[in-house]
């Protein structure tokens, strides 16, 4: 009878050749990289740089949460929309427009908590294998030439593109509700902002590590 991971000897190996409460590889790459709660960083951290961690992690903490309560309507709305098309042959003629912006605002939004939280797709089949030193020097690499010059640049055209929203109060072509399109595109510029904000953390949290050759969370 196989027994559980709790029944293990004292450094025995699961089947798996895994130690127990050890991720699979393949699970690491869909599970949070980083399960702690934000402020908990390490006391020979700089107090400025704990600081602005510490706030711009909350940020993103709660721009999550809350951002995951646009998750009630849009499901109302497309359960609605089933139940009316099958079962009483009634569609709707605003569904689809409120899910789609709903999830797209989800998308934009919760962007800034899934790079907190370490959950981005990456392709880290090299980076695994990196001392903590040289993943933190590539990644502020790459943040400085990469990730704030794509995203100011974003920031900047979608806050053009939902400034032209809200003056010409654009509306949807795609159905015959016409929904508004202001308040969806507003998320774009945010979600950029939310990133941008984020980065900042990130890019702290690198220059740390490369100094002490380990990840502060």
């Amino acid at each position: 009878m196989a027994r559980t991971s709790n029944e293990l000897e004292p450094g025995e190996l699961k089947p798996d050749g895994l130690k127990p409460g050890e991720l699979d590889p393949a699970d690491e790459l869909i599970a949070e990289r980083r399960s702690a709660n934000p402020g908990d960083l390490p006391q020979d951290m700089a107090g400025w740089m704990r600081k602005t961690i510490t706030a711009l992690d909350y940020l993103s903490l709660w721009v999550g949460r809350l951002t995951c309560l646009i998750l009630v309507p849009m499901i109302v709305a497309m359960v609605y929309e089933v139940v009316a098309r099958k079962l009483f042959v009634a569609p709707t003629d605003w569904a689809y427009d409120i899910s789609r912006m709903l999830s797209g605002a989800l998308f934009m939004l919760g962007a800034g908590y899934a790079l907190m939280r370490g959950v981005h797709i990456r392709a880290d089949f090299l980076y695994r294998l990196w001392p903590p030193r040289m993943q933190a020097s590539v990644d502020a690499l790459l943040y400085l030439i990469l990730f704030f010059p794509g995203m100011l640049f974003f920031f900047y055209i979608s806050f053009e593109y939902s400034f032209d929203a809200w003056a010409k109060w654009e509306r949807s072509m795609d159905t015959a509700w016409m929904a508004p399109l202001a308040p969806a595109r507003t998320a774009m510029p945010l979600g950029a902002l939310f990133l941008i904000l984020q980065g900042i953390a990130e890019v702290l949290k690198c220059a740390y590590t490369i100094k002490h050759n380990r990840w502060p969370s």
